[in-house]
């Protein structure tokens, strides 16, 4: 019966897409109250004066840092893993499991040890000031040792839906993300810890999430049950997870890069007030976007899955509703925040010069949020068929080659709107790009009938 129903050749294809889609949602939304629930709250910590949350927001670059190589090994393997079932090969598929389990602790450990021996340096270095540094050391001092625990709960999670569970995954990150949210007052007002108490609640949380994911893969219910003598280095499989997966990184990490651009130039030209609100603005948009991100990134397996199995009428059918579906929800979004900014902001501060300059810059940050739908489409279209080049090259187009040198050149005519005038302009660019490019190689070519080899 399991089997059957993670056999994703059968059945609707908009089904089994939204299947997958509605519990992977929850789940990011959940994950993402993790650090969301944290900001709010060091938002409104009294006598702060939006310090706190300035502090907690020069380490997001890394906290990004981190989400990227999660996603690296994670997502990187799971298209390879759904191919593999398509395939039939549940042997090697095995083995990707594995590998990606081996890479995510030891990049989580190595990243663990590296952080907290440089921290100092890196912190200014990503915005920090003498005013906002003791908040930010603070915080990262105990939510780095935690890092183990979200890499390898977050990354094998991927592995339970690709397997059929989307509903286990969900579970997962409820149970962490509910926990943080109880936490989070009793640690931080209750006990007076502030910035540390909202730090302590997350590791917890995180490790308890971990725990979850692990016992459920170790567990007979699993239909690939991860064996722990599988977990070691191998290099074959390790090189296409690496390079498959690649295109989510740099996606993920070159963020950390325009984050710390972002960053910097907004403590040259505006203050920390303006980093405060570049923080508001980045959680902000973490949240809207996930909808988008998560019915493109829950039509990976059921896309690489037709894929692997030839059934090309299936897979143009899924890529379809996919590009409609997540366009749909992004123009809805786009319209509701350029009406209620000032809502938005108020959600995460309550200082008026906080509010009126945050709502400003919310409006021209997410001029063209819908145009990133294209990027998320082309780009997931591209790493579920394996195609990491394509992935890899729009990531790189809209973060480094157009976000970048434009948060740098536009505040010198702009001044420090020139930061967040800097998005839309790439989101025009880099979506219409990928899209464009996604159906030319991709769908466009695509075999008319069933079962022949696709020449992409």
């Amino acid at each position: 019966m399991a089997a059957k129903a993670t056999d994703f050749s059968n059945g609707s294809v908009i089904k089994a897409i939204m299947i997958q889609t509605v519990p992977l949602l929850v789940a990011q939304i959940i994950q993402l109250l993790y650090n969301i629930v944290d900001r709010i709250y060091i938002g409104h910590l009294p006598g702060a004066n939006g310090l706190a949350l300035t502090g907690v927001g020069v380490c997001f670059p890394i906290i990004t840092l981190i989400t990227a190589f999660t996603d690296w090994f994670g997502i990187g393997g799971t298209p390879l893993f759904s191919i593999a079932r398509g395939e039939g090969k549940n042997e090697r598929a095995l083995n990707i499991m594995s590998e990606s389990a081996f890479l995510l602790i030891a990049s989580s450990i190595s990243i663990t040890i590296l952080t907290l021996i440089f921290m100092k340096p890196m912190l200014y270095a990503l915005g920090a000031s003498d005013a906002t540094y003791s908040y930010a050391h603070a915080y990262f001092t105990v939510y780095i040792p935690g890092t183990v625990f979200f890499m390898t709960g977050s990354g094998m999670n991927y592995y339970i839906s690709a397997q059929g569970f989307p509903r286990i995954g969900m579970i997962t990150t409820a149970i962490g993300a509910l926990l943080n949210i109880i936490l989070d007052p009793i640690f931080m007002f209750v006990f007076g810890w502030g910035v540390v108490g909202a730090a302590i609640a997350t590791v917890i949380s995180q490790a308890i999430s971990a725990i979850w994911v692990i016992r459920f893969l170790l567990s007979e219910k699993a239909l690939f049950r991860l064996e722990p003598k599988r977990i070691r280095f191998d290099r074959t499989i390790a090189r296409e997870i690496i390079t498959l997966g690649f295109a989510n990184f740099l996606m993920k990490s070159t963020n950390t890069v325009t984050q710390a651009a972002c960053n910097i130039t907004l403590r040259n030209y505006g203050g920390d007030l303006y980093i405060g609100v570049f923080t508001i603005i980045n959680s902000l948009r973490d949240f809207i976007t996930l909808p988008g991100t998560a019915i493109t990134h829950a039509s990976q397996p059921v896309l690489g899955f037709n894929f692997g199995a030839r059934k090309y009428s299936r897979l143009k059918r899924g890529i379809i509703f996919a590009s409609v579906a997540a366009s749909s929800y992004a123009l809805v979004v786009w319209v509701l925040i350029l009406l209620f900014p000032a809502f938005c902001i108020r959600i995460f501060s309550g200082d008026p010069e906080t509010i009126s300059i945050g709502t400003h810059c919310l409006r021209l940050y997410l001029m063209a949020f819908i145009f990133q739908m294209g990027q998320f489409c082309g780009q997931s279209v591209f790493s579920a068929l394996g195609q990491s080049r394509k992935a890899i090259f729009f990531s790189t187009l809209r973060k480094i080659i157009i976000i970048l040198p434009l948060t740098l050149i536009l505040p010198l005519y702009m001044g420090v709107d020139g930061v967040f005038a800097a998005e839309p302009i790439s989101n025009v660019i880099g979506g219409v790009a990928a899209f464009s490019t996604m159906l030319v190689t991709v769908y466009f070519k695509l075999p008319k009938n069933d079962g022949e080899v696709a020449k992409l």
